[in-house]
C-alpha cells in the first residue's frame, strides 16, 4: 500500500468524500445554515474577500450569490477557527493556503493550532510532531468537516447554474427585458 493509500481508505459502502455535481450552486441562505453561520457573516466575509462565492457573485440588487460546495467547505472551516479563538488575520493566511488545494486534498489535511497560529498538517506524523511540540492545542479535520457539510447539504435546496442565473419573479423578468431593449 502506497503511503497516499495508507492516509485515505475508502470506506466499504463508498467514498465518504463524493463529489457534488459540477454545476450545483447554493444560495446564501443555504450556505449559511450548513455552514453553520449567520448572513451578516456570510456578507461580511465576501465584502472583506475572506470567503467569496465561486459560483456567481452578487451583482447589484435582485441577483443571488451562489456558492459551490468547496465555498461552504471552507466557510465551515473559518467559522470552526474563529469559535476556537484564532485571530481573523490568521485565518485570512489560513484561507489562503487552502486556496492552493484541490477538494480532494482538502479532505486530507488536518488544521491544527496553538491559538496564535495554524499549521496544516498532511499526514499523521506531521500531527504527531506539532503536538510534540507543544503547537497544536486543538486541531480540525477537514475531512470530517466535509462529512458534515455534505450531510447538511443533502437536505437543503440547491440551483443548477444556468437556471440560478435566471430572473425568478415577475419584477426581474421585467427589468431583464428592459435592459434587453435598451
Amino acid at each position: 500500500m502506497s503511503d497516499a493509500e495508507a492516509v485515505y481508505q475508502p470506506t466499504l459502502f463508498g467514498d465518504p468524500r463524493s463529489h457534488f455535481e459540477e454545476g450545483i450552486g447554493y444560495r446564501g441562505p443555504v450556505a449559511c445554515r450548513a455552514a453553520g453561520i449567520t448572513y451578516r457573516q456570510l456578507d461580511y466575509w465576501d465584502r472583506t474577500g475572506l470567503v467569496s462565492p465561486s459560483i456567481q457573485s452578487a451583482s447589484g440588487s435582485g441577483t443571488q450569490r451562489l456558492y459551490s460546495f468547496r465555498d461552504i467547505l471552507v466557510l465551515k472551516v473559518v467559522k470552526r477557527l474563529l469559535d476556537t479563538g484564532v485571530s481573523l488575520q490568521q485565518i485570512r493566511v489560513a484561507v489562503a493556503q487552502l486556496a492552493e488545494f484541490g477538494v480532494d486534498d482538502l479532505a486530507r489535511i488536518t488544521l491544527m493550532s496553538d491559538g496564535a497560529s495554524v499549521y496544516e498538517c498532511t499526514s499523521d506524523d506531521e500531527v504527531i510532531d506539532l503536538v510534540r511540540g507543544g503547537q497544536g492545542v486543538f486541531g480540525i479535520a477537514v475531512g470530517r468537516v466535509w462529512q458534515e457539510v455534505e450531510g447538511s447539504l443533502s437536505t437543503l435546496p440547491s440551483d443548477h447554474v444556468e437556471s440560478a442565473a435566471a430572473p425568478i419573479d415577475e419584477l426581474a423578468v421585467r427589468r431583464a427585458a428592459k435592459k434587453r431593449q435598451a
